[in-house]
């Protein structure tokens, strides 16, 4: 049986990879494995890196975050406005 996890993404990253979607991960996958699946999906991605948030399971975490299957992974845009 294979690990998972749920992506959910918002605003430009949505545009790219769609709103939801499932991947597989391996053992001692981080985020940035699973960006990088993403990545290869929609290369344009690959841009937004700098300026994309990520939250595991509802907390922010950086790209060298443990994923686990079952997780959620949140893709979050940069929060304009003033």
């Amino acid at each position: 049986m294979s690990a998972r996890v749920r992506v959910v993404a918002f605003a430009r990253v949505a545009d790219l990879v769609g709103r939801e979607a499932e991947l597989p991960i391996a053992a001692g996958a981080r985020v940035r494995d699973a960006w990088e699946c993403l990545v290869a999906r929609a290369p344009a991605l690959g841009a937004l890196a700098a300026s994309t948030r990520t939250a595991r399971n509802g907390r922010v975490v950086d790209f060298d975050e443990p994923l686990a299957d079952g997780d959620e992974l949140a893709l979050l845009p940069p929060v304009g406005g003033g």
